[in-house]
This record gives C-alpha cells, structure tokens and sequence, in this order.
C-alpha cells in the first residue's frame, strides 16, 4: 500500500518530510502531486534567512537560536544550503555535525541541501521545501545559505526576514558594503565579538545603517547587534530584534506584501522553469540541440532565428506585431 506522503507530512512525520525534500532535490515526478496538496497548508511558519561569509560562525548562531526558540516552546525546520563538491556533486555537509544534538529534538528538522552549482547562494528546491516545512507544521523555518557575494542574495526572495552575520577579520568591511549584500539585511548581527576589530565593524556598520536610512526614509532600521554565538553571548537580544521585524511586517501590511511580491516571482520562476524542461525535453528527444549547435558553429544559422523557431513550436502564443 502506498503512503499519502502528503497527508503524512501534513501531520509532522519527519520521515516524510525527508522523502519529500529528496524527491524535490532529485526533480522526481512523484513530487508534483503532493505538492499541489501540500500548497494549501503553507503560509503559517515565519521563514528567517541567516546569510553571511563563509567563517561567520553561521551555523553555530543558527544552532544557538534554534535552542532559544525552542525553549520558548516553538517548532523549527532548519535547510543548510551547502557548497556542491566539484567532485561528487555532493554536499560538503561538515558543519552540519555542529547540530547533531537539537537533531534529535522532535521539535526541530534539519536537512543539509547542495546548490549543485545554482548561483543566488540558495540550492534550487530550497523555496518548495521550505513550503514542506511550512506544511509540516514548522513555526520556525530558518535558512542558512552557502555564504554572501554579490550575486548571492536570493535569500531576500525566500525569507520575511534576513539576518547578515558579520565577522572581523576577513577582508575589508567597506569593500563588502559596497558589493550590494548589505542592502538585504533586516538584522545585522556582528557575530565572533570577542575579536579584535569588532567594536570598529559595529562602528562601521552602525553608521552605514544610519546614512542609509537618512537616504532612504526606510520604515525600517535595522539593528546591529553584537553576538558571540560560541558563549550564547546575544542570542536572546537577536531572537528578539528578529520577532521585532516579524511584529513590524505584520503591524504595517508589509508581511503580505512581501509574500505577494513572493508569489509573483516564485511563478514566474516556476513557468520559466517549466517552459525550459519542456523545450529541453522535446529538442533532447530527436537530437535537434545537437544540430541547431553545429548549425550556429558553422554559422549555416543564427541562434536568433532558431530560438524563435522553437518558441513557435513550444508555445502557442500570439506573437507581438512587428513595429
């Protein structure tokens, strides 16, 4: 007899929860269905992006504030998107070992994702397991991403609120400022406070935070906080500046907003996604890449022209008139 995975994640069961990440992961089609039952049971867990260099000490934060919203009686799914082997295609899933013990809490699911070479820092099924998690009854979904540059800011996509750890000592703080990553964040948390150099990156990020909001008029000013995540030295200060956010969403209709705005995307992606399976599906299948490509080497064709083609046969739209 078959399992209704669907209805068995509905209820909590983590084994499920799992079966259902993996088959996402794998692009199994036995995914579909289930998800299309599961989608009306998403919306109620409050979803937070922890992101930050690799070394910020993301993983022991996010295993400090695990224990925290624990104890204050919530449920909580973790999804640690970690760096893809260029060997195995695998996870590098090391720091993973770090929550091996709230692992064993029935009130916390932890699964380790590879982006196998997905850019934004998010592996590409991170978004519909979060929404698992969501079904499964998870207050709390925290997500801890590969770490930050300037193309790896996907989270802000994902998450209703982003915590940005910083850390001092590995490189120059302006420089980082400048790569587009500090305009994500909702709370900055200068983790590894203890250091030398903490103080003046508090400092630092204190007054950009200022002048940004002088610039911006922002609703919204994001607190530095300082944080040593190995002594559980502001753990309890960062849950609460992150519920603060969470009460500012809701107290001015931003939280939908930013969930509509969500949704917007998501479809989008999801058509787009859909679309290129589709077409790579029906080129594989008679081998016609292969000759559109050595018709474009050989300059026989060009892509434009070929790409209308396929278009034209994939999808049956109305063109747009020619000016």
């Amino acid at each position: 007899m078959n399992m209704d995975y669907a209805a068995e994640i509905i209820k909590g069961s983590s084994r499920a929860v799992s079966r259902m990440i993996s088959w996402l992961e794998n692009e199994d089609d036995r995914a579909r269905p289930c998800m299309e039952k599961l989608y009306k049971h998403t919306g109620n867990a409050y979803i937070i992006g922890i992101t930050g260099a690799p070394g910020a000490g993301k993983s022991t934060l996010t295993d400090k504030l695990t224990r925290h919203l624990r104890r204050q009686g919530l449920t909580v799914g973790i999804i640690a998107v970690d760096p893809t082997s260029p060997f195995t295609g695998g996870a590098i899933l090391g720091d993973r070992v770090r929550m091996s013990e709230i692992a064993l809490d029935p009130g916390v699911f932890i699964r380790s994702m590879a982006t196998r070479g997905y850019l934004g820092g998010l592996a590409q099924a991170t978004g519909n397991a979060v929404k698992v998690l969501d079904a499964s009854g998870k207050d709390i979904v925290l997500i801890e991403t590969v770490g930050v540059g300037q193309d790896e800011v996907d989270i802000i996509r994902i998450a209703d609120t982003v915590c940005l750890v910083l850390v001092p000592g590995l490189g120059d703080v302006i420089q980082s400022m400048k790569a587009g990553v500090m305009e994500i964040a909702d709370v900055y948390a200068i983790n590894k406070a203890d250091r030398q150099g903490a103080d003046q990156l508090f400092a630092e990020v204190s007054n950009r935070v200022a002048q940004d909001a002088q610039i911006r008029e922002r609703l919204w000013e994001p607190p530095v906080l300082q944080t040593i995540s190995t002594e559980d030295e502001g753990i309890v200060a960062l849950a609460e500046a992150l519920k603060c956010h969470q009460d500012h969403l809701k107290n001015t209709g931003r939280l939908l907003n930013k969930r509509r705005e969500r949704i917007h995307q998501e479809t989008l992606q999801m058509i787009n996604y859909e679309l290129f399976r589709r077409v790579e599906m029906h080129l594989a299948a008679n081998g016609r890449l292969d000759t559109m490509v050595n018709a474009i080497m050989n300059h026989e064709e060009n892509p434009y022209t070929i790409i209308r083609q396929v278009l034209d046969e994939c999808v049956r739209l109305p063109r747009k008139p020619e000016k």
